[in-house]
């Protein structure tokens, strides 16, 4: 039967939405909307618990909710069920061990500086998902970080390698620093090199996740929140 004009799926004449018995389909496969509504019934804590930040609206307290908010919060939460989704499909592809499932209710604490830095989607994504978190520890590892970039780092980072004596003295970059004011070069080598190939690995995990996204199709009512064809969207940067 041929859906009237004007309606999206989802939608039944007289403005009454219809609950769809999927979120998403991911290479043509459906995402039960029971996991979003799975996510969105769980008490979350840790990334954005109530706030709206980089892709949108967090699971939020529900009390007299607005219902543009909780519209957004529902497209927020599907992309974090479909971003673990394509992460347990990774894994598997990869012959990854994935750590068993865990409730919605046991999303982790995400740091804020995590939050600022990957985006709400993503780092609730990352709390929520033990295949997520797979993905993310086995790019990371796969990462090479050329010795050259490591020296580099060091070389225009001088400011995050004073000594606490030259700290103590008021020393900063700007006015030159000798070389007895900085942590020596072996000393921190090996943290620079740990923290280029994490950035190396967040990099590769979106790169990845950009192109597994481009075999969802979502559901009416569960686009992505910064998705400009629907009037609540809300993309801040």
């Amino acid at each position: 039967m041929e859906r009237p004009r004007g309606l999206h799926q989802g939608d039944r004449p007289g403005g009454d939405p219809v609950t769809p018995e999927h979120a998403a389909l991911i290479e043509g496969e459906p995402l039960p909307t029971a996991r979003v509504n799975a996510f969105l019934a769980a008490p979350h804590r840790g990334a954005g618990n109530g706030a709206t930040s980089h892709n949108g609206p967090a699971p939020a307290r529900r009390q007299t909710e607005a219902p543009s908010v909780a519209r957004q919060r529902r497209r927020w939460a599907t992309q974090v069920v479909v971003t673990d989704e394509l992460a347990r499909r990774a894994c598997a592809d990869r012959g990854l061990n994935v750590p068993e499932e865990v409730s919605p209710a046991s999303v982790l604490a995400v740091a804020e500086t995590d939050v600022a830095d990957l985006g709400s989607i993503v780092a609730a994504a990352l709390a929520h998902s033990p295949a997520a978190r797979a993905l993310l520890a086995a790019l990371e590892a796969e990462q090479t970080v050329p010795e050259t970039a490591v020296r580099d780092y060091y070389a225009r980072n001088h400011d995050r390698f004073l000594t606490p004596e030259a700290l103590r003295r008021g020393v900063t970059p700007f006015d030159g620093v000798a070389p007895e004011d900085l942590l020596p070069y072996d000393e921190v080598r090996e943290g620079i090199s740990r923290e280029l190939r994490k950035a190396a690995g967040r990099k590769a995990f979106f790169g990845w996740l950009d192109q597994a996204r481009a075999g969802v199709t979502y559901t009416h009512g569960h686009e992505h929140p910064g998705d400009p064809s629907h009037p609540d969207h809300e993309h801040r940067h």
